[in-house]
């Protein structure tokens, strides 16, 4: 089953469109988990355990593994190969944001869709659709790419004018016009633009999915950012919250906590979709 296929079965399943982002903080996880062999695991295990009932598509960011060596990418894998096997209807979404020429980036696409398995990924267009291709020849498989991201400093660049337009706008029209062939792109638009992100969807029409971070903890207003960015059929949309849910509680209920604070979002989310 191709990526957008299962993305959108489990959005209908499931009411949803949150995605959690499976991030783990050494410092931040229960001190209950400290004398695990493998705490990542173990933490990522509850809160996927917790809240599979209620999102569309879970997302680890690799950086945040890949920080501590070969027992962090183990934890990832372990965590990848976990979701697939007992939870094979829900997408895994690589946060990688690679990018390099297309002989490196065949590397990256084969460590994150052949060794961890994964669904789809997020990347950067720097390169340009030449150096992507190697991503986008597995065409089963979701690829978003960075557009207008959350960050406060990302108008540094993506906001320099091309021709009259924002070059965030260039590279939502190049993905949706040029890069889209096999109808398994995707874009990033971060939560803090709402304005951004209504351009971007009034660009890329009512097909292509945006993924969008910036909910919760980094200050993004639910309300606004489904009001910009869903499609007209009130989706379209990966909602994503890490920290907001994943730290609901240090203490012993933190799974609990996280589905608590998961159902809220979802709730609040559906509020505006219709």
């Amino acid at each position: 089953m191709d990526f957008n296929t299962k993305l959108q079965n489990l959005m209908q399943a499931n009411n949803s469109l949150l995605c959690i982002g499976l991030d783990p903080d050494p410092e931040k996880l229960p001190t209950t988990l400290s004398g695990s062999p493998d705490p990542f695991f173990d933490f990522n295990q509850a809160i996927v355990d917790a809240t599979a009932d209620l999102v569309c598509a879970y997302k680890p960011n690799s950086a945040f593994y890949e920080a501590h060596g070969a027992a962090g990418v183990q934890s990832l894998k372990n965590i990848t190969d976990y979701i697939r096997t007992k939870y094979p209807e829900i997408p895994i979404i690589l946060d990688f944001k690679r990018g390099d020429i297309g002989n490196t980036n065949n590397k990256y696409a084969q460590y994150a869709f052949e060794y961890l398995g994964v669904d789809a990924i997020t990347i950067q267009p720097y390169q340009g659709h030449e150096a992507v291709q190697s991503y986008l020849d597995y065409k089963d498989k979701g690829v978003f790419i960075l557009c207008r991201t959350s960050n406060d400093g990302a108008g540094e660049f993506q906001d320099l004018e091309v021709d009259g337009k924002k070059l965030y706008e260039v590279v939502a029209a190049n993905v949706t016009n040029h890069w889209n062939a096999s109808g398994n792109c995707g874009l990033v638009v971060g939560a803090t633009s709402p304005d951004e992100l209504a351009k971007v969807r009034n660009i890329v029409g009512d097909v292509m999915n945006i993924l969008v971070p910036g909910i919760g903890a980094q200050g993004g207003d639910i309300e606004a950012t489904i009001k910009a960015g869903k499609n007209s059929t009130g989706g379209g949309m990966l909602i994503n919250s890490a920290r907001d849910i994943l730290y609901a509680s240090p203490a012993e209920d933190f799974a609990d906590a996280a589905r608590h604070r998961a159902k809220l979002t979802v709730e609040d989310i559906n509020k505006y979709r219709s």
